[in-house]
């Protein structure tokens, strides 16, 4: 598996695409990078010379935030809205949605498993 930025990525699969499991490179980061390089995005990741694997990694580091820098940034980033109080450093602190999604219904991925509250069974009279 060649190794770019510091991370193995799968040698079968087109360079295009075997760039995007390196954190912070999404589609189009990897066809800028690529086009910068002039590397074919339809060649395999495995068939890359060494040349070209430098290249690729001299220009992520030299360009790019990437991997463990950008988590640690995204994560100082959560944390000083939370230390700040601000409306959406509460919503991280109470694990709702912080950009505006309704919570009523649908919040579940942010919410975790529903949970049950025992209510009323039902007014009579």
């Amino acid at each position: 598996m060649p190794r770019i930025a510091g991370i193995d990525v799968p040698e079968r699969k087109p360079i295009r695409y075997a760039l995007q499991y390196i954190h912070g490179i999404g589609e189009k980061i990897a066809d800028d990078i690529l086009r910068e390089t002039n590397i074919d995005p339809a060649k395999r990741a495995g068939t890359l010379n060494e040349s070209e694997v430098t290249a690729i990694a001299g220009f992520v580091d030299a360009n790019l935030i990437v991997e463990g820098a950008l988590r640690r940034q995204t994560s100082q980033n959560i944390q000083r809205l939370k230390d700040t109080r601000s409306y959406r450093g509460e919503r991280h602190r109470k694990g709702l949605p912080c950009r505006g999604q309704r919570t009523r219904t649908n919040a579940r991925t942010r919410k975790g498993r529903k949970k049950t509250v025992a209510g009323k069974k039902g007014v009579k009279g």
